[in-house]
């Protein structure tokens, strides 16, 4: 559970985690799967403390849940949009116009829900109650991923979510040393995208640990 308020989609049987259908694993665990090429199909909304911070991540949170719940109508989906988008739930920073959030929930509704959502492709997903601590997956995902000179984008960018969850700042002398990397090779499979992502992630954390001090020193 994260630190968002989940109770309405729980009660609403609302599903924002979905484990692959048709992707087969490499290797199977008792913690969970491997797919040494990587599956688009794993999905995994509202897992950490990171928060809805900008337009495009929310059109992609509610794209993703839209995809994933065929079974809601528009009222229903739209009460489910409500909710998320309100400051108040916990999962946005920030605060919609009423006329920027007509828009964006015109468009949800004109995507086609035959066609998944554009998903990171990942190779390590661990069971939900394998009993692993973060820092423990932090460890596997890194024997499993990890190659001398050769890691993908998609690699780091799985590395960089494990770091994220321990609530730990992402480096890339730490991605390097997950992966078994020289920092060179790290920079040299860092696209603009990658980059940004990682600052993005790292200003989250930031917000996050300013928010938990302000809710200590306010007594709330």
């Amino acid at each position: 559970m994260s630190h968002n308020r989940l109770d309405l989609l729980n009660e609403k049987r609302i599903i924002y985690r979905r484990y692959p259908i048709n992707d087969k694993p490499t290797h199977d665990f008792v913690w969970g799967w491997f797919y040494e090429e990587g599956t688009h199909e794993y999905y995994h909304l509202f897992h950490s403390k990171s928060m809805i911070t900008t337009y495009k991540s929310l059109k992609w949170h509610m794209l993703t849940l839209w995809y994933l719940n065929p079974q809601l109508n528009i009222k229903e989906f739209e009460q489910l949009y409500k909710y998320i988008i309100n400051k108040k739930n916990g999962f946005t920073t920030f605060t919609i116009h009423s006329g920027d959030s007509s828009r964006i929930f015109e468009e949800i509704l004109r995507y086609d829900l035959e066609i998944p959502t554009k998903n990171r492709k990942r190779k390590v997903i661990f069971k939900m109650g394998c009993g692993l601590t973060i820092n423990e997956k932090l460890k596997i995902t890194g024997s499993l991923i990890g190659r001398k000179n050769s890691v993908t984008s998609s690699d780091i960018y799985e590395i960089m979510l494990y770091i994220h969850d321990t609530s730990e700042k992402i480096t890339v002398s730490k991605l390097a040393a997950m992966l078994k990397v020289s920092t060179r090779t790290i920079f040299r499979n860092m696209n603009k995208h990658l980059r940004e992502e990682k600052t993005q992630l790292n200003e989250e954390l930031q917000r996050a640990k300013l928010r938990t001090l302000q809710k200590k020193f306010s007594g709330t």
